[in-house]
């Protein structure tokens, strides 16, 4: 088991790492694209049900997004940010809204008992999904590879600190009925491995961690770090919910030793569109 995880890892990071440095925008589009379809696909297992209507749903997202990413790609790389579409402007702040305002007042109840079954959470899954993968998008075409690489270490150093943390100091479970192995421990470790990567990459010119600062300057944007990261946890609670209601350990059987897609980048869900509010990129 371990050495599938190990193997199925490796060749992730190998694609992912292809695709951020390929000269041109394409590959990382596409990879992204397609991750996002199966995301949907595996959200709606768990919210609606495992009927073809659901692959149905990822494969259409899938198609949408890589037309969507064609007519802003179309003809010339994107002037700034003003390119964009309005339903990006509009949608981002609407989805980040949502993760911070209603999602955790949904982990809080941790309602796990079926039906699982819930055309809200559905909904919901479309305008997640395609926020994200919008907000990825636009910062790949606008800043560049180690930009968005610079933000996706942010979740998974916070991913590991609370996991490693969680399983050494952890003593208070934090949502015991949602995902009875999380520890406040490990949440706070995890916060602030966060606010450490946004402190050090705040001088790397060409990072994350540099707009930030930027735009708000040094001490605000460590809060605003130390947000980003909860969030992430947030995320990966919320599928452990989903997943709770549904019955299901993994969100599918894609990737060998991982579970599914949702199950990879169930913290960046929430994480990509509030980074794009908090840059200043667009809004």
């Amino acid at each position: 088991m371990l050495r599938q995880r190990v193997v199925t890892a490796v060749v992730l990071l190998a694609v992912l790492g292809a695709a951020l440095a390929w000269p041109g925008p394409w590959p990382f589009v596409v990879v992204l694209s397609v991750a996002a379809g199966c995301a949907l696909w595996e959200w709606l297992r768990l919210s609606a049900s495992d009927t073809p209507a659901a692959a149905l749903a990822g494969a259409a997202m899938t198609a949408l997004m890589l037309v969507q990413a064609w007519t802003w790609m179309d003809g010339a790389q994107p002037a700034g940010m003003a390119s964009f579409s309005l339903v990006v402007k509009l949608l981002v702040p609407l989805v980040c809204a949502a993760w911070l305002l209603g999602v955790p007042a949904v982990v809080v109840r941790a309602r796990v008992e079926p039906p699982a079954r819930s055309p809200v959470l559905s909904l919901f899954a479309l305008l997640a999904v395609y926020a994200a993968w919008a907000s990825l998008v636009l910062f790949f075409l606008g800043f560049g590879a180690r930009f968005v690489l610079s933000l996706l270490a942010l979740v998974w150093l916070a991913d590991i600190a609370a996991y490693f943390a969680g399983r050494a100091l952890g003593r208070r479970k934090l949502a015991p009925r949602v995902s009875p192995g999380k520890t406040l421990e490990g949440a706070l470790a995890g916060v602030l491995a966060g606010v450490a990567w946004i402190a050090l990459t705040s001088r790397w010119s060409g990072t994350y961690g540099h707009a930030l600062a930027e735009h708000w300057s040094f001490g605000p944007a460590l809060l605003w770090a130390a947000l980003l990261a909860a969030v992430s946890i947030e995320g990966d609670l919320f599928e452990s919910l989903l997943k709770r209601r549904a019955g299901r350990k993994d969100s599918s059987g894609l990737l060998p030793g991982h579970g599914g897609v949702f199950d990879r980048i169930d913290a960046l869900l929430p994480v990509a569109p509030l980074a794009l509010l908090l840059s200043g990129a667009v809004f």
